[in-house]
């Protein structure tokens, strides 16, 4: 393989894009998605993930495409694609597959197919590599080899983006290892470090995940404790967080397509050996329920606040899994609204971040489109800190409740206010 090997991406999201703008800066590289909406977007300089900026992606030397006849020619193939679970819970490796399948039409010998997928150990090697071979003819670890580099990327993060952060690399034999060094290395300064080998790195990732969970399990647990006795959570990490060893995790709703999702693949892994993951189980079934449990607390305080309300109408500000980002994949922020709904509330939803076709196309949910209301509501829940909610003066928080209305703040963004005697202010 030449010194300047040139790659393919497959899977063009919020870890693919970025992924191939930054390699396009030292290599030859080719971007492909199955959407065709989204290449045409990326094509005019848009990217709805909010990752890239149109600048910089107009800037790229980046080959876009939603052709497979395109990633033949090429010398390392990186597959970005995700990997959700079912309504069990259980890992739906079906685009993962399907990757494998289509990538393995079009290897050729010396090839090295990168996978950086969240997965178990042993998904990469044992599933994947086999399907390659099946469609190829190949022979892996022979004919064409394996890689796995997890990828890391945090959505909104400005700081720590694919080019500065520190890259696990992980070959099928040392050379495959070199190479991707390399290649990745001369993307991100050479910050990287070479897992023992790739059950080692699919390990590595998948437990990065499962152990944020955990923490922020205990933190969401602590918090309806401190509820029932009438202090806010937040003040309580306030004053722990002046120890230099105390851990700052925040209370909330898990969603998104890492935090709540990767601890299944582990605890799938486990139970396939016949070990019963409890403590890691045991994290998801308390963040699982949190929703229930805010949901509750809001409308038992606006019930005892306004007993003769009925049919309350409540505005949810923030749809998306995450603040200052649009993407709605596994948003908690949909349980909050048919558990509300189920108590008898009338709900209206407004995020300018989303995209109004997904939340109608994934929830059927018609967002508003701006914060103007002709009727005040009984009940406000700031439920996602975008900046443009957090900015919020008092006054414009004010006008979109009824006197002695209920301002409820899930996130704890305006508990330094003073919201005075003619609202009601609950805060987790």
């Amino acid at each position: 393989m030449s010194e300047k090997p040139s790659i393919t991406i497959i899977g063009l999201g919020y870890v693919g894009l970025p992924l191939a703008v930054h390699l396009a800066k030292h290599f030859k590289v080719t971007g492909f998605d199955i959407n065709e909406e989204r290449i045409t977007e990326l094509h005019n300089g848009h990217d709805r993930t909010s990752e890239i900026s149109s600048p910089e992606l107009r800037n790229a030397t980046l080959h876009l495409t939603t052709s497979v006849e395109d990633l033949t020619g090429h010398d390392i193939h990186i597959i970005t694609v995700p990997t959700p679970v079912d309504k069990n819970n259980a890992p739906n490796l079906d685009p993962i597959r399907k990757a494998s399948e289509m990538v393995g039409k079009i290897i050729q010998p010396g090839n090295i197919i990168v996978y950086e997928s969240t997965v178990y150990p042993g998904v990469t090697e044992d599933i994947c590599g086999p399907i390659l071979e099946e469609k190829s003819g190949l022979k892996c670890g022979k004919d064409f080899y394996l890689g796995y580099s997890p990828e890391r990327i945090n959505p909104g993060d400005r700081e720590h983006t694919v080019d500065v952060i520190t890259k696990i690399v992980a070959g099928q034999n040392q050379s495959v290892s070199e190479q991707l060094t390399n290649v990745y290395g001369t993307m991100n300064g050479g910050k990287i470090f070479v897992a023992k080998n790739i059950k080692t790195a699919e390990a590595a990732k998948v437990i990065e995940n499962a152990q944020r969970d955990i923490n922020i399990a205990f933190v969401n647990e602590i918090a309806i404790i401190f509820q029932n006795l009438g202090i806010s959570v937040y003040d309580v990490l306030e004053a722990a967080g002046t120890k230099w060893n105390f851990l700052n995790f925040q209370p909330g709703l898990v969603g998104g397509h890492c935090i709540g999702v990767d601890p299944y693949y582990l605890a799938h892994c486990a139970t396939t050996f016949g070990h019963e993951p409890k403590v890691i189980l045991s994290g998801r079934s308390t963040n699982e329920s949190m929703s229930n449990a805010v949901s509750t607390a809001i409308h038992q305080t606006l019930k005892a606040k306004s007993p003769e309300t009925s049919r309350p109408r409540t505005l949810i500000l923030g749809l998306t899994f995450k603040e200052d980002v649009p993407d709605l994949r596994n948003t908690k922020i949909t349980d909050i609204i048919a558990e509300l709904e189920n108590l008898g509330h009338m709900i209206d939803v407004h995020d300018p971040m989303a995209d109004p076709k997904e939340a109608e196309a994934f929830f059927k949910i018609n967002l508003k489109h701006s914060l103007d209301t002709e009727e005040p509501y009984d009940c406000i829940i700031g439920a996602v800190s975008h900046e443009g909610y957090l900015n919020l003066t008092n006054i414009s928080i004010e006008q979109l409740v009824k006197p002695g209305g209920l301002i409820a703040d899930m996130k704890g963004m305006w508990r330094k206010r003073d919201f005075g005697a003619r609202y009601s202010y609950w805060c987790l």
